[in-house]
């Protein structure tokens, strides 16, 4: 009779579980807040940028950008620079046709970022792939020069452009926004400093030659073409007749 009362008495002398201490808990407590101030900080931060980039973005498809960054850079450095805005409806047609058949070809079938072209590029190891829809937010939104961080941001905001603008606007502002020259931006500026006439009266000759010097604006000239901007013309020239022909026009066009 006196085993169960034993064994009763080892279960009843049975310590207690420990109790974790208040500190741990109010410890992880604290932490989880922190992390929650930090998710949040994340999510209204990146929201704002959002919101902010997209206003932007809607205000230049009504209104025509006043400067660049990288036109007041200039404007510092060189203290004076040649610019005038020039509606679309008032470049000729054969302008807007070179400088898509020189940087752009597949513009009206892409939808801001030509992934053959940059599939293309990484597989030679070598850039390029860059399309005008890219070029113009980069020159109307964000700074020149080779970076990941613009690259990526440039990479982001380009088929928000493309959801806003027009295919013709884009056109438009990148003509205006481009650099021909050492301080010479927009096809106005241009077709004035190199040939003295308006950008309505360009020749197919003439434009493509602006065309040509758009990836080397300081180093070539489009008055006075090197044996390498002639040849360039007269590729430019032959792919602007062909994207005319083919329908790869038409987005910009009409």
């Amino acid at each position: 009779m006196a085993e169960p009362s034993t064994a009763k008495k080892r279960t009843a002398q049975k310590p207690a579980p420990k109790k974790k201490p208040a500190r741990k808990t109010e410890k992880l407590g604290l932490v989880a807040r922190v992390r929650r101030f930090i998710r949040r900080t994340v999510f209204w931060g990146v929201l704002a940028v959002f919101s902010f980039a997209l206003l932007w973005t809607l205000l230049y498809a009504v209104i025509n950008p006043p400067t660049t960054p990288y036109m007041r850079a200039e404007a510092h450095r060189l203290v004076t620079i040649e610019r005038e805005w020039v509606d679309i409806e008032d470049i000729a047609p054969v302008m807007a046709r070179s400088v898509v058949a020189a940087e752009d070809a597949n513009f009206c079938l892409h939808w801001g970022l030509d992934v053959n072209a940059i599939q293309d590029a990484v597989e030679r190891g070598r850039g390029g792939a860059s399309t005008i829809s890219q070029q113009v937010v980069k020159n109307v939104f964000l700074w020149h020069g080779r970076s990941w961080s613009r690259k990526a941001i440039e990479a982001l905001w380009t088929p928000l452009t493309e959801a806003i603008w027009s295919k013709r606007r884009i056109v438009e502002l990148y003509l205006n926004v481009a650099e021909f020259d050492e301080g010479v931006f927009g096809v106005q500026a241009a077709a004035r400093h190199y040939f003295g006439v308006d950008a309505a009266n360009l020749t197919p000759t003439q434009a493509a030659r602006l065309a040509a010097i758009l990836p080397a604006p300081k180093t070539r000239s489009a008055s006075n073409p090197s044996t390498f901007t002639r040849n360039r013309t007269a590729a430019i020239m032959s792919g602007a007749a062909t994207i005319a022909a083919d329908g790869r026009a038409e987005c910009f066009e009409n």
